[in-house]
Order: C-alpha cells, then sequence, then structure tokens
C-alpha cells in the first residue's frame, strides 16, 4: 500500500482586527495635507470640546497615515467649568507662514472639512467636486452636522495660550491670592544629624 503525500498550501491569515484597521485608514478621501510642516491642536481633557476630542479620536489617525512625515503634537489640557477657552489648530506651513483654525462647538466632521479646504491636495478637492456633483455627503457623518445645537453665546473665548498668559498676569499682579505653595519643613526626627 502507497502514502502519496500531498502538500496543500495555505496562504498566510492576516489578522483581521490589522485588516479592518488598515482599510478604515485608507478609507477614501486620502486626508493629504499640502504644504504642511506641523499641526497642533489644544483642546480640554475632557469634560468639554466634543467635536475636537471626536476630531483627534477619528480623523487624526488617518491624517497621520496620509502624512507620514507630518509633525502633529495634540495639547490635551485639564479644564475646569469655570474656566473658558476654545479649542484650535494651528498649522505652519513650509514656507513659515501660519494659520489657526476655531474649533470652538464644531464637529468632527466639520473641523476636518475646514482643515482639508484650507490645506488639502488637489485630490481632496476632486473628492469633494464628484461628492456634491452625485449628491453625497463629502465626509462620512455629515449629514447630522444639521441637528448641532447652536450656541448662542457671541462672545469670542480666548485660545488656551491667550488664556494661561491672561491667568499669569492676574497672579502676578495679585500674588496674595495665590500663595506660593510651602514644602513642610522635616521633623527632627527625620532630619540628618549635623557633620563633625
Amino acid at each position: 500500500m502507497a502514502i502519496k503525500a500531498v502538500a496543500k498550501v495555505v496562504p498566510p491569515k492576516i489578522p483581521q482586527k490589522i485588516d479592518l484597521v488598515l482599510d478604515w485608514l485608507r478609507a477614501p478621501p486620502r486626508l493629504q495635507l499640502r504644504g504642511v510642516q506641523k499641526l497642533k491642536i489644544s483642546l480640554a481633557y475632557r469634560n468639554d470640546h466634543f467635536g475636537a476630542r471626536h476630531f483627534v479620536k477619528e480623523q487624526l489617525p488617518r491624517i497621520r497615515f496620509a502624512n507620514p512625515n507630518l509633525d502633529i503634537q495634540v495639547e490635551k489640557a485639564l479644564k475646569t467649568k469655570s474656566e473658558g477657552w476654545r479649542p484650535e489648530i494651528e498649522l505652519v506651513f513650509e514656507d513659515s507662514k501660519q494659520k489657526t483654525l476655531d474649533l470652538h462647538e464644531k464637529w468632527s466632521t466639520t473641523i476636518l472639512k475646514e482643515l482639508m479646504d484650507t490645506a488639502g491636495t488637489e485630490g481632496w478637492a476632486r473628492w469633494k467636486t464628484n461628492a456634491l456633483a452625485n449628491g453625497l455627503p463629502v465626509i462620512p457623518g455629515e449629514e447630522n452636522e444639521s441637528r448641532a445645537r447652536v450656541s448662542t453665546d457671541v462672545r469670542r473665548l480666548p485660545s488656551l495660550k491667550e488664556f494661561r498668559a491672561a491667568k499669569q498676569r492676574v497672579e502676578a499682579a495679585n500674588p496674595k491670592a495665590n500663595p506660593p505653595r510651602m514644602t513642610p519643613k522635616p521633623s527632627p526626627a527625620t532630619e540628618a544629624p549635623p557633620d563633625p
């Protein structure tokens, strides 16, 4: 009795999670930026700036994937309810020009469209034109922007940098209101004996 050996070729399997992540990163439209050297985002760590936080979570990884050499900085600062400052994106272009985008009370899809309209490539312009011509949303999820709550507060909030500078000026002008922190003196039991 002869035994036949049959070689079975099994293609290597890519884990499904990686496949899904790569599909998400490569999803159209490609978020490639033109002429941008640095992108800095400042926003609240929690309890505020929801659109900016969703943008960082949903769109920033796709921007990083499409622009691997772009310097991206995210500053998440703690913010109390009494503090009032706005989230923003600072763009620094290769020709040293700067542009700041106000993100206050904007949806992540609105933020992405503003960023891409400011610094997107021709591919973005083609994508936007085709989507609008076919009656499709430019960014998935933008159809819900009409449900956004519109604020009745018309005052302009300072940026995080402006807020911190104003806070330092107030603290410097009124040092008694914010006394410096005192370090407790060590107890005699914990002090080192004097050198002879």
